[in-house]
């Protein structure tokens, strides 16, 4: 029996990963009980430590909540939860606040919090650290915290194999340490926090462990996942070496870089009325059109900024470029999109409860209609922030309001289970060239033929991977539209009767609308007319 229904000390909060979003809660719960932080590597070396651009929140004289809000429904292409974006944008500054008194030192000018810019966005809100090293900064201050709180015992490199459900609500976490041996722990909730799916592509900004970890649990487990065929792939990451590829931030165009293509003109003046700082999902095409028409790479130009101003602002994407003989201040330095956000994940409400009670998620590795179809720039590591915040409040007290379905568990294909070392590559070329920036019918058809036929991988990961990719897959496949990232060649324009968000449930697609996150079953009638 659990011992929340005992007269046993309770037994912990769970948080699986180790970003802003997992670290924060973990902060937050603590102050109410014990917690384990379990994290498949070092705590260290997450997505959140990767992120350069910084972290959106109206902290400006002329910024307000309101126009932070109205600048990601515009990006979010008609499908965004207003309540969602609400909640985000107004509790923005006061998370911006809460991570400086935990220790992150926001860089400043004047004395006052330095603002920057990025693309879609209407001020200058984006607060960053270390120039181009927010993400760093962040985990480095939380990281500090979380190993000096007594009540938070961290799980280095333990593997999330399966999530515990007991009469229909998840009770714990089966995991494997790094000796391979597997433990059962019960827990009072269980909070994913395991960040995106990059790895599922060739070409990713992720680092290695972002696998899609969170979504694979969650699907195995019953719980419903949405928006699974918005992928976010930025526009530059640096042209050179294997994945995971260095990350050009955003905030680089944001400073003034231009875009050129073979014969150096500034091509996204001709795409885009705000050229180089248009919404990603229309930068990344345009950067992978041009680079295909031209046979070589674009190049991002920073040659007439100021070289020291450059240097400067981003130190850490200088350095890397350095490596590679190049100077950021003053060479073309060569770009290419990449998969770098999953705008889909575990269906969440804005206090991270899923359709599974004590099951959360945050974060990346959550859906809760916040990005829509196009993840405004920066507004991933305010997400986590805000979601962490909210998530370990209504685990205390006791989870209030769940819109719990019953659990319906994805299963995976019959067969396989041979050891495969190749299997893993397999995925992500399979993904990348029929599930990426442009995606068509007899494409996705060839995808999920390929990924079937690889059956049940062996190892964890890898079949958390195509378990993943499936899903992704069969939600690209269903969306017989374009909107924001996903981009359809043979259903090239955006369809007003697909105007709203598709979760689904053991293989099936139901609605949601911004009135109640779960609204109802799509009907067949109606999935037959949506898909004709």
């Amino acid at each position: 029996m659990n011992s929340r229904t005992t007269g046993h000390a309770p037994d912990p909060v769970i948080v699986v990963g180790s970003g802003i979003a997992g670290m924060l809660t973990a902060i937050r719960a603590a102050a109410h009980g014990d917690v384990v932080l379990v994290t498949k590597g070092d705590p260290a070396h997450g997505s959140t430590r990767y992120a350069q651009g910084g972290i959106a929140a109206a902290m400006g004289d002329d910024d307000s909540p309101d126009k932070h809000a109205a600048d990601t429904l515009a990006a979010g292409a008609g499908i965004c939860d207003p309540e969602a974006v609400r909640i985000t944008t107004q509790e923005g500054p006061r998370r911006i606040a809460e991570l400086m008194r935990l220790g992150v030192a926001f860089d400043r000018e004047h004395g006052r919090l330095a603002l920057g810019r990025e693309a879609a966005h209407g001020e200058h809100r984006i607060v960053h650290a270390g120039g181009d090293a927010t993400g760093a900064g962040v985990v480095a201050a939380l990281l500090e915290v979380v190993r000096r709180d007594p009540r938070i015992a961290i799980a280095e490199h333990e593997t999330a194999l399966r999530l515990l459900v007991r009469n229909g609500a998840v009770t714990g976490l089966e995991t494997a340490g790094p000796d391979g041996v597997s433990r059962v722990r019960t827990a009072r909730a269980v909070v994913l926090a395991t960040g995106g799916s990059g790895q599922l592509y060739a070409r990713t900004t992720n680092p290695a462990g972002a696998t899609g970890d969170g979504v694979a649990l969650a699907a195995a487990a019953g719980a419903a996942v949405a928006d699974l065929e918005m992928v976010q792939f930025h526009p530059t990451a640096l042209a050179i070496g294997p994945s995971p590829l260095q990350l050009v931030s955003e905030a680089v165009r944001g400073e003034g870089a231009y875009l050129r293509d073979a014969r150096g003109h500034r091509f996204m003046l001709d795409v885009h009325p705000l050229a180089e700082l248009g919404p990603r999902d229309v930068v990344a095409r345009a950067v992978a059109s041009t680079s295909l028409r031209d046979g070589r790479d674009v190049t991002l130009d920073l040659s007439h900024l100021d070289p020291a101003r450059v240097l400067e602002r981003f130190p850490n994407i200088a350095a890397a470029c350095a490596e590679h003989g190049l100077d950021l201040a003053r060479d073309p330095i060569p770009v290419t999109p990449a998969a770098h956000y999953a705008i889909g994940g575990v269906l969440a409400d804005m206090s991270g409860r899923t359709t599974l009670p004590g099951l959360y998620a945050v974060g990346e590795c959550a859906s809760t209609g916040l990005h829509g179809a196009n993840r405004l720039a920066s507004n991933s590591l305010l997400e986590g922030a805000v979601m962490a915040v909210r998530a370990a409040d209504d685990i205390r007290r006791g989870g209030e309001a769940w819109f719990a379905l019953p659990p319906r568990p994805v299963r995976d294909p019959a067969g396989g289970g041979t050891p495969n070392p190749g299997a893993a590559d397999r995925i992500r070329e399979v993904m990348w060239r029929h599930a990426g920036l442009e995606r068509d019918e007899a494409g996705l058809v060839t995808a999920a033929g390929l990924l079937d036929r690889l059956g049940t991988p062996p190892d964890h990961e890898t079949r958390a991977m195509a378990r993943t990719a499936r899903l992704m897959v069969a939600a690209a496949a269903y969306r017989r539209e374009s909107r924001g990232a996903h981009f359809r060649t043979d259903h090239p324009r955006a369809r007003p009767e697909l105007a709203h968000r598709i979760a689904w449930l053991g293989g099936e697609p139901f609605a949601l609308t911004p009135a109640r996150p779960v609204r109802r079953h799509i009907p067949a009638a109606t999935r037959a007319k949506e898909a004709a």
